[in-house]
């Protein structure tokens, strides 16, 4: 069955700090938060990661470290997102065998969402739809007709990522996508629960 939660949250350096971020996600009802912090030290990321982790526990939230599953494990998170080039899903599930995580998947074309329908993700991102400046090296940019059609021809609930916020936002929803993730449309921002209210008021109208 698909999952339908409309926002899908990543917080990568955001402006009004991590920890802001995600209390104006559980406060708004927010399904997922994803931590990504590439590049940084481990030991930095864990104790981000344990902080949100305090936040998160016990609301409807589900908390997401972005591939370092000793990082997931040992902050007790819901789960962990995995790219491409990380730990696979099937390697990521006989490490961490703790029952009732979650383990998302990164796809940018065809055939990896093909590929996905075998190992059975929770979820998968689907993208980037447009241009956008948070992942180096970028991944090549999918465009929105393209990861539409992928999107209607997998099993799986799929979350759409990439360039996202209020302006084009109405434009995938409308090409069928019912779950979007964003990094700038909340965190280049100084009032993260305005933008996360503006977001899901969209997702409501049109998707919800």
């Amino acid at each position: 069955m698909h999952e339908r939660f409309g926002l899908y949250l990543v917080l990568t350096a955001p402006l009004a700090g991590y920890e802001q971020c995600t209390e104006a996600a559980v406060a708004e009802g927010i399904r997922y938060v994803q931590l990504r912090m590439k590049g940084a030290p481990r030991e930095d990321v864990l104790a981000t990661a344990r902080r949100l982790r305090a936040i998160t526990r016990g609301t409807a939230t589900r908390f997401i470290v972005n591939d370092l599953v000793d990082v997931a494990i040992a902050c007790d998170a819901d789960g962990v997102h995995l790219g491409q080039t990380d730990t696979s899903v099937i390697a990521a599930r006989q490490r961490w065998t703790a029952p009732g995580k979650i383990f998302g998947l990164s796809t940018h074309n065809e055939q990896q969402a093909r590929s996905a329908e075998a190992i059975r993700p929770d979820y998968i991102g689907i993208g980037p739809l447009f241009p956008t400046p948070t992942k180096h090296p970028p991944d090549p940019v999918l465009g929105l007709p393209r990861a539409a059609t992928v999107a209607r021809a997998s099993s799986l609930t799929t979350v759409a990522i990439g360039g996202i916020d209020a302006t084009n936002l109405p434009q995938v929803l409308a090409s069928g996508f019912t779950n979007f993730a964003v990094v700038r449309a909340v965190g280049a921002g100084p009032d993260p629960r305005l933008a996360i209210a503006e977001l899901q008021a969209v997702w409501r109208k049109l998707a919800g």
